[in-house]
């Protein structure tokens, strides 16, 4: 293997990133050597910025806010999963030079609920809370694992509705606003709402929880979020933030450009204690 791999994050901020860690801490592990770097790239400069990397050498790319569906148009491939999500949130050139992209968020969501949490998919009445970006992104993977229903509630009605048809082939997806929402219980809520980043909670009746109901937060943080704290007060069965799915997607990708697969959970513990000591 190169002894000179070069891999990088683009995005616009970037200064937070974790991925450079992540990437380092499992090239330890796998005994890959990389370089890995977070990169600020200019709104406006996405596609010269990406050409010049891989022109001069670069490995591949995780792609962050605001440039995933960027990144699939510009991409010459797509994974299946990729092409449904219209996003992309990895990058490669393959040895014939084609660009690549695949998304691996949802592969991430998925794992870090079922096999590190242990919760259940298959079977159970899943909210998602939101209809942006992020929502196409996880919805493939999380119906591959067979949930009764997926509703999508969302303050703009038309952008749910609008996910909800596009996924109605690979089950049963329903959409509505908040106002809709009291009569109904669900198993699992997924927090894919960016409000969340400036502290708001979205309009939630407390209803839609059962004794049994699970609660997932996309965001994370060294403190719980609103979503977090709101769900501890309406007495779900379990919650967790998004840490564990950042560290699952990022363990795809590089498994998407090493074939080697790290372990996830020492990094989830390390990056726990990181954002610990920063609180």
């Amino acid at each position: 293997m190169s002894e000179n791999m070069r891999f990088a994050v683009f995005g616009n901020p970037i200064k937070h990133s974790r991925s450079p860690m992540i990437h380092a801490a499992f090239a330890g592990q796998c005994d890959v050597k990389l370089e890995y770097r977070a990169v600020r790239v200019e709104l406006n400069d996405f596609q010269r910025a990406v050409t010049a990397f891989f022109d001069a050498g670069g490995s591949g790319l995780n792609i962050t806010v605001p440039f995933k569906e960027e990144a699939a148009a510009m991409a010459m491939e797509l994974t299946g999963r990729a092409a449904r999500a219209t996003a992309v949130n990895t990058l490669w050139r393959d040895d014939a030079g084609v660009l690549r992209g695949d998304t691996t968020d949802g592969v991430g969501l998925v794992r870090d609920m079922v096999a590190n949490l242990g919760w259940r998919i298959q079977g159970q009445r899943v909210l998602i809370v939101g209809a942006g970006g992020a929502v196409r992104g996880v919805l493939e993977p999380l119906m591959r694992e067979l949930p009764t229903s997926v509703h999508i509630v969302n303050r703009t009605v038309e952008r749910a509705e609008t996910l909800a048809s596009e996924f109605a082939v690979l089950g049963k997806i329903t959409a509505s606003g908040y106002g809709d929402l009291a009569a109904d219980q669900y198993d699992l809520v997924i927090n894919a709402n960016s409000a969340g980043l400036s502290g708001e909670m979205p309009a939630l009746p407390p209803g839609i929880l059962g004794e049994r109901s699970c609660c997932y937060d996309l965001l994370y943080g060294a403190e719980p979020t609103a979503f977090m704290r709101w769900a501890a007060q309406n007495a779900a069965w379990a919650v967790s933030d998004g840490l564990g799915m950042l560290v699952e997607q990022a363990a795809e990708a590089f498994y998407v450009w090493h074939r080697s697969r790290p372990e996830t959970q020492p990094v989830i513990q390390q990056l726990r204690g990181v954002l610990a000591a920063a609180a």
